[in-house]
Formats: C-alpha cells, sequence, structure tokens
C-alpha cells in the first residue's frame, strides 16, 4: 500500500476520543501522481472492470458460419457502441478529444487483424471469444513490456477494444450509470468510461493504475475533473460511500478524512479557486521575468488530442512532439500519407506557432520489431541509430514532415538520443536526398525547416560547440541526460534514489550546453521533466536558458513564478550552485531561492 505521512501544513489531530476502538474510522493518506488537478471532497463510487473469463471450447465445424457471424455481429455493436460515445465526447468537450474513439473504431476496420482472427476460427475451431482474446492481447502485451511510460498507458485503450468485443459476443450489458456528484475509485479507467460516467456529474477519479499522458487522464483534465493515478492498491482500501479527498495538485488522495482535514483542504480547495482565477489571466500573457526579460514556454505533446490544451494553458507553441505515438494505434511504422495527414492537421492546428518535430525515437523498449530483443535496450539499437540503418523508416518521415511543412507554419525538425557528429551528417545526406526526390516528382515541400537535436547522451554534451556550430536549435533531454550520465535506470526503483535531477555534474553539464548554444547562435530549450520542476526554474533561468517545453497545464503555475524572478538574482543563486559539490547542498540553495506561486 503506497502509503504517506500527512502533510505538516495541517493542524494536529485533535486528542482520541473515547469512542471504542472498533468504532474509530482511521484516515489514510495515499501518494500517486497528480493526473488532471483540482481538489474534490465527496462519497466513493467503487467500480469494479467485471473480470472476463474467456471459453476456450471448440466449436463444431457445423458452427463455423454462426460463430464468424457472432463475431461479425459483435464488431457491429462495438462500432455503435464507440461511435455513441464519441458523439458524446465531441459535444462535451470537441473533436479533438472524440479522435480517441475514431483509432479503436479503425482497429475494427484493420483488414489484417480482422482477416486472421476469421482465419483461425475457421482453421483452428475456436471460439471467437478466445481467439479475439489472444490476437488483440498480442499487441497489448508489447505495449505493456514497453519501458516507456507513453506505450504502457495506450494499452487500455487496447484492453478497453478487446473486452467489448467480448462483452458483446456475449450480449452483456455496459455499466455506464453510477451515483450522481460522487468520486470514482478503480483499478483502471479507461476513456469511454470516463466520458460514460460524466453524463452523472462525477466530481473526480483515482486509480491504482494509469499514467499523466493516458487518455483517461487528458480526458479528465479537458472535463476539469481532478484524477491522481498510479495508487496501487487504492481500490482495495475503499468502499461505495467512504468519504474521500483528491488533491490533484500534490498527487494525493485521502481516505476517511478527518474533520480538521476536511477543513484544511476546504480552504485550500478556496484558495486554488481564487489562483488559478488569477492565472488564467495569464495564459494569454507573454512570459517574462521581474526585469522584463522575455522567456518563452512551449508544449510536450505526444497526440493531437492534447493541441486543445495549448490554447487552454496559454502555450506558445509546441516544443516537443513525441512522433513514435503514432506507432501505437498501428503497432508498425506508419506510411508516408499517414505522417504527411497527421502533421498536417497539427500543422493547420497551431499555424503561427512552432511546432518542433520529434523524428520516431523508438526501438529496444519502445516496440519497434517485436521479435528483435535486447539485453539492454537503453544503450541498444533506439533512436537516430535505427533511422540511420532502416532508411525507408526515416526518409518516409521525412518527405511527410517537409510536405506538411509546404501549408505553412512553423514546423521544425529535431533528432534523437544523437551522439555524434556522423549523426548528424548522415541525417543531413538523407535530407538532402529526400529534397531532391520531392522536387523530381514536382511534390511541394517546405525547403527551409529548421533542424536540431535533443541532447540526451553525455556524448552529446562533450561535443556541443561542433553541434551548435552545424545545427539550428539544440533541447536538453534531462530525463536521458541524467539516466546516462548517473548510469542510473530512471524505471529502476531499487536504484531510484540515485536518480538526481541536481547532481553537479548534470548541472554543470547543463550550463556548458547552453554556454555553447549562445556562442556560438543556436537556439537552446529544455525538454525533460527538469524544465516544469518549481525548484529549478532560478538555476535555469540564471544559467541563461530562456526556451522550456513541458507539460501544458504547467505553463500558468510557471509564467507566475518567472514573473518573480529577477535576472540578477538567478544568476548569482547559478554561480553558486556550479560551485557546490553535492546534489543536496544544491537542492537547499534552490529551494530557499525558489519564488512561490
Amino acid at each position: 500500500m503506497n502509503e504517506m505521512a500527512r502533510t505538516p501544513k495541517r493542524p494536529p489531530q485533535p486528542a482520541a476520543s473515547a469512542t471504542p476502538a472498533a468504532a474509530v474510522v482511521t484516515e489514510h493518506v495515499f501518494a500517486g501522481l497528480a493526473a488532471s488537478r483540482g481538489i474534490v471532497i465527496g462519497p466513493v463510487y467503487l467500480y469494479r472492470h467485471d473480470h472476463i473469463s474467456i471459453d476456450s471450447e471448440h466449436i463444431a465445424a457445423e458452427d463455423i458460419e454462426l460463430e464468424l457471424s457472432r463475431f461479425k455481429a459483435a464488431c457491429e455493436r462495438s462500432e455503435k457502441e464507440l461511435t455513441k460515445i464519441a458523439s458524446v465526447t465531441e459535444q462535451k468537450i470537441g473533436t479533438t478529444y472524440s479522435a480517441i474513439f475514431d483509432a479503436q473504431i479503425m482497429m475494427l476496420h484493420d483488414r489484417t487483424l480482422i482477416d486472421l482472427i476469421t482465419y483461425r476460427i475457421r482453421t483452428e475451431l475456436k471460439g471467437a471469444g478466445a481467439v479475439v482474446d489472444e490476437e488483440i492481447s498480442k499487441y497489448q502485451k508489447l505495449l505493456l513490456q514497453s519501458g516507456e511510460a507513453l506505450f504502457r498507458e495506450r494499452a487500455t485503450d487496447i484492453a478497453d477494444l478487446k473486452d467489448r468485443i467480448i462483452r458483446n459476443l456475449r450480449s452483456e450489458q455496459l455499466i455506464s450509470h453510477i451515483d450522481e456528484n460522487c468520486i470514482v475509485v478503480a483499478n483502471m479507467l479507461t476513456p469511454a468510461d470516463v466520458i460514460l460516467f460524466s453524463r452523472q456529474s462525477i466530481k473526480g477519479c483515482a486509480t491504482d493504475t494509469g499514467g499523466v499522458t493516458s487518455h483517461a487522464a487528458l480526458i479528465c483534465s479537458s472535463l476539469n475533473l481532478p484524477m491522481v493515478v498510479g495508487l496501487h492498491h487504492i481500490s482495495e482500501q475503499v468502499k461505495n460511500g467512504d468519504q474521500i479527498i483528491i488533491d490533484g495538485y500534490d498527487g494525493k488522495v485521502i481516505i476517511n478524512p478527518q474533520p480538521e482535514t476536511i477543513e484544511f483542504y476546504t480552504r485550500k480547495q478556496k484558495r486554488r479557486a481564487m489562483s488559478m482565477s488569477e492565472l488564467g489571466r495569464l495564459t494569454s500573457a507573454e512570459t517574462r521575468t521581474k526585469c522584463k526579460h522575455r522567456i518563452f514556454l512551449y508544449s510536450n505533446i505526444d497526440f493531437k488530442e492534447e493541441l486543445a490544451s495549448i490554447e487552454k494553458f496559454g502555450s506558445e507553441g509546441v516544443g516537443l512532439f513525441r512522433s513514435e505515438s503514432l506507432f501505437i494505434s498501428r503497432g508498425k511504422p506508419p506510411s508516408e500519407q499517414e505522417q504527411f495527414d497527421y502533421y498536417s492537421e497539427l500543422v493547420r492546428a497551431i499555424p503561427a506557432r512552432p511546432l518542433v518535430v520529434r523524428l520516431f525515437d523508438v526501438g529496444g523498449d519502445k516496440m519497434l520489431f517485436a521479435s528483435y530483443k535486447e539485453e539492454n535496450p537503453n544503450l541498444g539499437w533506439r533512436g537516430v541509430r535505427i533511422l540511420i540503418d532502416v532508411p525507408e523508416i526515416l526518409e518516409s518521415q521525412l518527405r511527410a514532415v517537409f510536405r506538411a511543412a509546404a501549408l505553412g507554419g512553423r514546423l521544425q525538425i529535431m533528432l534523437p538520443m544523437i551522439s555524434s557528429m556522423e549523426e548528424v551528417r548522415a541525417v543531413k545526406k538523407v535530407i538532402a536526398k529526400v529534397k531532391t526526390d520531392l522536387r523530381k516528382e514536382k511534390i511541394a515541400f517546405g525547403d527551409a525547416v529548421p533542424l536540431g537535436v535533443m541532447i540526451e547522451v553525455p556524448a552529446a554534451v562533450e561535443i556541443i560547440d561542433d553541434l551548435t556550430k552545424e545545427l539550428d536549435f539544440v533541447s536538453i533531454g534531462t530525463n536521458d541526460l541524467i539516466q546516462y550520465t548517473l548510469a542510473v535506470d530512471r524505471n529502476n526503483g531499487i536504484v531510484q534514489s540515485l536518480y538526481k535531477k541536481f547532481h553537479p555534474a548534470i548541472v554543470r553539464m547543463v550550463s556548458r550546453v547552453i554556454k555553447a548554444a549562445k556562442r556560438n547562435s543556436c537556439r537552446v530549450s529544455m525538454c525533460g521533466e527538469m524544465a516544469s520542476d518549481p525548484n529549478a526554474l532560478v538555476l535555469l533561468l540564471g544559467l541563461g536558458l530562456a526556451e522550456f517545453s513541458v507539460v501544458s497545464s504547467a505553463i500558468p503555475e510557471m509564467k507566475k513564478m518567472i514573473a518573480g524572478i529577477r535576472l540578477s538574482d538567478a544568476r548569482k543563486v547559478a554561480a553558486k550552485c556550479l560551485t557546490l559539490g553535492t546534489a543536496l547542498e544544491i537542492e537547499h540553495t534552490l529551494k530557499h531561492a525558489r519564488p512561490q506561486a
């Protein structure tokens, strides 16, 4: 059970009463991940996804056509359900999010999948439920095995489709009506669950599993429903009617809160409402320091569904579009046309703002070739290495990007996992070839597309002068840079305490990259988690960073904090941090220098 001590800001608990021990209701605080901001207090509705047992019995040869007919009818019914949910979604939060369900509908029309299931029913005489379960579970398993949270989170969407088909094979009813004005607690929630439950005016959601970029989390954010995910076994610790508090700012869930806790969070709820009203006014304002120095805040996105958050939170564009998300709905490299259509939508949605497309950062733990296994995928065949070794993938993506750039906008290309100048120049050769081919084919394309790279490998820091002389921009990816520099797997709980973003080596590397970029008139930004850490803001501004790319919802508070920082003060703090010898000393210094949001 992921339980933590109560916040010290709360008033002390009253003395224990004479109530018999059996009647005492104990308050418990659980720590998870804040997926959608807000604070709500209310009763629990415990939602359990019924386990679907699969009938693996074989069918008689004379029943093949009947079984295929059942399978077809189940797919048609599933499509009707998803179409209805997509329609409700469009009415509530727009077409951007309804596209989530369009992607599931597309799978129902995937001829490769449908033909394979049909073939197996015919040749193996297996029931449709068993075959559907086995085939879709293969794809689901690939996603779950990925070391990348983005891919694991999409496994929920796949599981929803699989369960939907199997349920409809049995003509079972979907649970869509729950108690009104409750807080839903579940092991996991699908995007469809959230949309359907929102019709009952639910107040918020808390789940054992899930991530902050899951489709369910994105929908909760758009619906202004506070959500905390990654709570492990909280669904086993509550029952219907329990009082619960969700703190979607700090990622906490409190079961059976005591009166003083409720009072504390009621006050916090009111303060936050006032603060958010103030932050709302900042969304349309330019980001400037206290001394009026211009700072640029961009968004990290994985899917086009997140574009709505750019306007909502006052982002100035997309500083990182993780294009590998296009693999998720297909399980294979998308075609040039599929990519062109997708990039075109992005360009048209933000025509006057930057759009940085990071080329496919796939391979190893990111599920490119399911049959290819590596003992250590993070140090293996991934990122730009695959793009160079499999030129058809690289050329297809570059053609799509350059074609989309012809539509206008401010599209830019970023290369992942760069560790040498040879890699940059190899990609530049392919870019020249792609442009030549497009000219010969008389296909319109954008010729002046800026080229940049991710700085996420120590080798890239060592050659930063060479890189910044040859490129238009660089972006510091601190997540991997910390991992590779400190030799700490950030997904390994055993060594998690050694993963320190304020390690002196990391701080000095970041400083070195920023200085080299400025020296060589190359733009520099940061797109790792460190960029949105409130404790890091003074340090990064003091080191000279002026471009940040973060999760959109973090932007309003960052704007407010930046407005309270004077660069002359930030430079003094940064200079001191560069002399300190431990992460603890640096973190202590930054906490004391941190402005209040």
